[in-house]
């Protein structure tokens, strides 16, 4: 278990290194050119999400991720904008955008991999979601030509510090698990079950949770997200809203108990807790879900303080969206093309094992 941690905190030393690097330079860029401080917060949601996916990844791939994820992420902008105006369209629009991906994992391991670099930008659009931020900041989203450059920084930045990393350190990133050597016998598809129960919980997290909970819909939508995502089967799903459930619950506590000593806010002392909340979040994760659940949950509520807005109020209103969020991808994995279970064979069954013949005479 020393190892592990020790390990983990090596890979979460990495990638936080990115992130304070990534978030430098939209630092800087965010007062060169009087941006607003959406930048910051969309070059650290992608870096943080994109160093996980390219760990393993080798130079070609890294060459499609600083190609796609650019333009993705200014379209992503885009679709911030036309939810904001038009929630429905935007909405239909996203589910097909964050359930294409999955349907595309029929086609190998490169369309998987280009599959994972496209949801980035979307998952960082329910992080960053304009309407569920101030007025003041509604009004002065990133351009998709900003975001498309954050896009770019946040691979370039992963992409140096892991490859520096891992030149200075004996660690190397442990393999990506290989593909199955055979295709799955089930009608329809794996991709397709999973790509259709995704489309049916983020469709049902939309209406839901603009009819429950009105512009913080986000929370109830990136909840269904990361409970349907890599649908293993129907109890890989509850465990993972368990997860967030009680990592959020977690999490709010102590928000709340961080909140109350009046430290929070609009100050360099709040912006240096999401970072160290982040970093202790990423350390732990590989143990449980629900230890990154609540460092997010954390996170995001001073977050909310730093933009003015009251967290300590309004985290019930998240924790009930989030509930919300995991019952419904739960209820559309277990309901939606179901993986069927297996039951065993009994002896006069058509599927049972025959015996085989003796060759002795």
């Amino acid at each position: 278990m020393t190892v592990k941690l020790i390990r983990n905190a090596y890979e979460a030393t990495l990638t936080m290194t990115a992130v304070l690097l990534c978030y430098a330079i939209a630092l800087w860029l965010e007062g060169a050119a009087g941006l607003h401080t959406d930048v910051l917060v969309l070059a650290v949601a992608l870096t943080l999400t994109l160093a996980g996916t390219q760990r393993a990844a080798d130079t070609r791939r890294r060459l499609t991720g600083l190609v796609l994820l650019p333009a993705v992420a200014g379209v992503s902008v885009l679709l911030g904008h036309l939810i904001a105006r038009h929630y429905a369209i935007g909405a239909a629009v996203f589910t097909l955008g964050i359930s294409l991906p999955i349907w595309f994992r029929r086609y190998g391991q490169g369309a998987t991999k280009a599959g994972t670099l496209m949801t980035l930008p979307l998952v960082a659009l329910l992080i960053v979601p304009g309407p569920a931020l101030p007025p003041e900041a509604q009004s002065a989203l990133v351009s998709w030509g900003w975001s498309a450059l954050i896009g770019a920084l946040a691979c370039g930045c992963v992409w140096l510090v892991q490859v520096l990393g891992d030149r200075l350190s004996p660690w190397r990133p442990d393999p990506e698990p290989s593909a199955p050597r055979r295709a799955s016998r089930l009608h329809p598809r794996p991709s397709t079950r999973m790509a259709l129960q995704m489309a049916v919980a983020i469709a049902a997290a939309f209406a839901l949770g603009r009819l429950l909970f009105d512009h913080h819909w986000p929370w109830m939508v990136l909840t269904a997200y990361v409970a349907a995502s890599g649908n293993r089967g129907r109890t890989d799903v509850l465990r993972k809203g368990a997860e967030r459930l009680v990592g959020a619950c977690a999490g709010t506590l102590l928000a709340t108990g961080v909140a109350a000593t009046g430290i929070t806010g609009r100050t360099s002392v709040s912006g240096a807790l999401i970072f160290a909340v982040l970093a202790v979040a990423l350390w732990l994760r590989p143990l449980s879900y629900a230890y990154w659940a609540a460092g997010m949950t954390t996170a995001l509520s001073f977050l909310l303080g730093y933009y003015g807005q009251d967290a300590q109020q309004l985290l019930p209103t998240r924790l009930a969206a989030i509930a919300v969020g995991a019952v419904l991808a739960v209820a559309s994995a277990w309901w939606v093309l179901p993986v069927p279970r297996r039951r065993p064979l009994t002896p006069g069954s058509p599927n049972a094992a025959r015996p085989v013949p003796s060759r002795t005479p």
